[in-house]
């Protein structure tokens, strides 16, 4: 059994645990049947915990009741960047063991869907975890002129590290706020034409997580002046991410390509397309 899904970048300024998008770096994972256990990886986190330990064998162990498989994982998805490498993992491991809502296996692991979501459906959605109605997913209209200018240092940042800095509380003018961004997000992401200023404007998280890595603000300041209509962390960093048009994204990716250079950050930049498709297997 095959299984392919994209890497996702997750709250998008204002979206914080609830909207995602898929991007075109994929991982895949293979399972068949065998005597004993195997596994093999290649591309991002190659021979890290290639044996019982690694998440993609302890995910298919827990759905199959047993460890008799061969799991080859091959993956574009840079490790504790904020990218989704972790659901995206989960997803497709569950999905080649078999399991009947993949989509529950990788919010458990996140603990909130929408990187599940994300590398599941495909394209921008929104998802979350309801107490009545468990886990629930809604696609969301996404402009096809939109390119995502996507910053990856080699800087690694654990979603726990970044969750850390968190408050407990947040005041009410700044959630207010927050809602206010995150309708204008939805609209600008539906039609680039209607992207307001401020629609990638956060108050909950970014704020917060901006001291955990000093290259944060200067670079997003950096991508906004160079043609990006917005700019945020992804998921938790330490990806940054740009949202341009199609005309504007090369020169914003240029942009950032300068910037590490200048600051001596090493990295790699990327302009990656939202994957629409989600899920592929065979």
């Amino acid at each position: 059994m095959f299984a392919r899904v994209p890497a996702s970048a997750a709250n998008l300024g204002p979206g914080f645990d609830t909207l995602a998008v898929a991007l075109n770096l994929y991982l895949e994972v293979t399972l068949e049947p065998a005597d004993s256990f195997a596994i093999t990886s290649e591309g991002c986190g190659a021979g890290l915990f290639d044996d019982e330990r690694h998440l993609g064998a302890t995910v298919a162990a827990a759905i199959l009741g047993h460890t008799r498989f061969s799991l080859h994982v091959k993956s574009e998805i840079p490790l504790s960047r904020g990218l989704g490498s972790s659901s995206a993992l989960a997803v497709a491991a569950a999905v080649v063991a078999g399991s009947k809502d993949p989509l529950a296996v990788g919010t458990d692991i996140d603990g909130h869907a929408e990187n599940a979501a994300a590398s599941l459906r495909g394209g921008l959605v929104v998802a979350s975890v309801h107490e009545r109605d468990g886990v629930l997913v809604r696609p969301m209209a996404l402009d096809k002129e939109w390119r995502f200018v996507v910053v990856v240092p080699d800087q690694e940042l654990s979603t726990a590290d970044a969750r850390r800095v968190l408050p407990a509380q947040v005041p009410f003018d700044d959630a207010v706020r927050n809602l206010n961004a995150f309708g204008l997000l939805l609209a600008g992401f539906a039609d680039h034409r209607e992207f307001a200023s401020g629609a990638m404007d956060d108050y909950l998280h970014q704020p917060y997580r901006m001291g955990l890595l000093p290259f944060a603000a200067p670079l997003l300041a950096t991508l906004r002046e160079s043609g990006a209509s917005g700019s945020c962390w992804s998921g938790a960093g330490s990806t940054m991410l740009g949202v341009a048009t199609r005309d504007k994204a090369p020169v914003v990716a240029e942009a950032a390509t300068a910037f590490l250079r200048n600051q001596s950050i090493a990295g790699t930049v990327h302009v990656l397309e939202a994957d629409r498709d989600g899920l592929v297997t065979s």
